[in-house]
Formats: structure tokens, C-alpha cells, sequence
């Protein structure tokens, strides 16, 4: 009985080939995610979009909490509207890779100052001791 002819090289799958297209995919799948837990974009193929609302959510809160320890005079003259106006503002400017909570607590200064929402500092940080 005869063996069968070895396949050419072109008949080959080519692992680098099909490693660098797994790679991409993986790439495009995490973007994916990422971009709907923190951008608000749709849930990818698999996962449960309540989750990554509820997910989504939570990291909003946590930006929110980092914010307020970066600038706490104004967690405390916006009262209950800082979570409310963060959330707006969290939700048009997604947080970027490298960038700290410290400057994303100045760019939400920046957006309140923009928008008008901006409150008055209290007048006791001026006040020396």
C-alpha cells in the first residue's frame, strides 16, 4: 500500500500564521469589553449585558469615589449631585490607559467649570491658622 503524498508547504497551516489571527482576535475581544464596561458601548458576543451594566456601574462608582479623595472640597459642595455629575461626566470622558485618578479628578473640575455646575469653594479652605 502506498503512502500518502506528503502536502506541500502551501497546503500547510501555518502556525504563525494562525497564531498572530488568534492573537487579533483576542486583541478585538478585549477591546470590545473594555469598551463596554467603560465607554458604554454594546456588550460583545457572550457575555451578559446586565453584568457588564451592573460591572460598569461599579467602576463608575470607584472613579467616583477616586475623584472625591483627589478634590474633597468639592465632593462636599456638591452633596448628593457629585455622584449624579460624575456619572454624566464619566460617562462622556471613559478613562483612558495611564491616566491618573488625580487628573481625571482636574478634567471633572474642568467639565463642572464648562458646564456651569461648578459650586463655590468653601470659604474656610481660605481661612489661615
Amino acid at each position: 500500500m502506498a503512502a500518502d503524498p506528503e502536502p506541500s508547504a502551501a497546503d500547510r497551516p501555518d502556525p504563525e500564521r494562525s497564531l498572530a489571527g488568534a492573537r487579533d482576535r483576542l486583541a478585538a475581544g478585549q477591546r470590545a469589553l473594555l469598551a463596554a464596561l467603560v465607554a458604554g458601548a454594546t456588550a460583545p458576543d457572550g457575555f451578559d449585558p446586565e453584568r457588564l451594566r451592573v460591572q460598569a456601574r461599579s467602576l463608575t462608582l470607584k472613579r467616583t469615589r477616586v475623584a472625591a479623595a483627589h478634590h474633597p472640597w468639592l465632593a462636599e459642595a456638591l452633596g448628593p449631585d457629585h455622584a449624579v455629575l460624575f456619572a454624566r461626566y464619566a460617562h462622556a470622558h471613559p478613562l483612558t490607559a495611564g491616566r491618573s485618578g488625580h487628573a481625571d479628578a482636574e478634567s471633572f473640575e474642568a467639565y463642572l467649570r464648562d458646564t456651569g455646575a461648578m459650586p463655590k469653594r468653601p470659604r474656610r479652605l481660605f481661612r489661615r491658622r
